[in-house]
């Protein structure tokens, strides 16, 4: 009986240090395949992705944002911040350096949406946040408010973000007469009488074809000589839209 038991301990003895070996293994081992996050502030964005490639960790451009001390290019900021220890392969998110502000920001409440979507890409900047909001009177998709406002200095993001109002589900809709051939003259005295306003107007360069649309009679096509009313060419909302009371009629014309 004595022996039997000196060889159960013997046993137990030897799973024991059999376990502790293997716990300390496994944490050289987990241990072994953390690395500390560099630092990256202030590099380019190839040295920043070498110095992450070294230290066997990956690199992802998260955001940019305008800084009047920081190099066009440079990083800003990242996650997980330098010296904290995170395992092979983790993504190191950065922010990089647009450099200091130099793009205008346009004014585009009253706009449509569309329409303001369009300004904001043309001068380089980004479609941030787009908020709805329901309010009496105004037309659907129209751009009541931005953010940052137009011409602010010393912003940090290039996107903008917009307040547009909502359909209003009460609202009576109106058809879009179709205004294509006609003169702006006559589109203006159509769309005082109606529920609708008057847009803005884009000349465009007469090349010869105006489409299905194009006045055949010989009124209407004296209507786009010099001196007199400009011809319509294109018109936005297209004929047969139903829109809501107020809503603005952009044009296109021909002198």
């Amino acid at each position: 009986m004595r022996h039997f038991f000196r060889i159960a301990l013997r046993v137990l003895i030897l799973t024991a240090v059999f376990l502790a070996s293997t716990l300390t293994a496994m944490r050289f081992a987990i241990h072994g395949r953390e690395v500390a996050v560099p630092k990256l502030d202030g590099m380019s964005t190839g040295q920043a992705e070498r110095t992450t490639n070294n230290n066997g960790l990956l690199i992802e451009v998260e955001n940019r944002f305008f800084s009047s001390t920081v190099p066009e290019g440079r990083v800003i900021s990242q996650l997980p911040p330098a010296g904290e220890k995170v395992r092979r392969g983790t993504r190191v998110r950065v922010a990089l350096s647009l450099g200091a502000q130099k793009m205008l920001i346009p004014n585009v409440v009253g706009q449509s949406q569309r329409a303001a979507e369009l300004n904001i890409a043309r001068r380089g900047l980004e479609l941030g946040t787009v908020a709805v909001a329901t309010l009496p009177g105004y037309p659907a998709e129209q751009v009541l408010a931005q953010s940052p406002p137009a011409s602010a200095e010393g912003i940090a993001s290039p996107k903008v973000n917009l307040l547009v109002s909502a359909p209003d589900p009460n609202a009576e809709l109106y058809i879009t007469p179709d205004f294509v051939g006609h003169t702006l003259d006559e589109a203006s005295r159509a769309i005082a009488e109606s529920p609708m306003r008057f847009g803005k107007v884009t000349t465009v360069k007469n090349g010869g074809r105006m489409g299905a649309h194009a006045p055949t009679s010989p009124q209407m096509a004296k209507t786009a000589s010099p001196g007199k009313s400009p011809l319509i060419v294109k018109q936005n909302p297209p004929a047969g839209d139903k829109v809501p009371a107020g809503s603005m009629i952009s044009f296109e014309v021909v002198r």
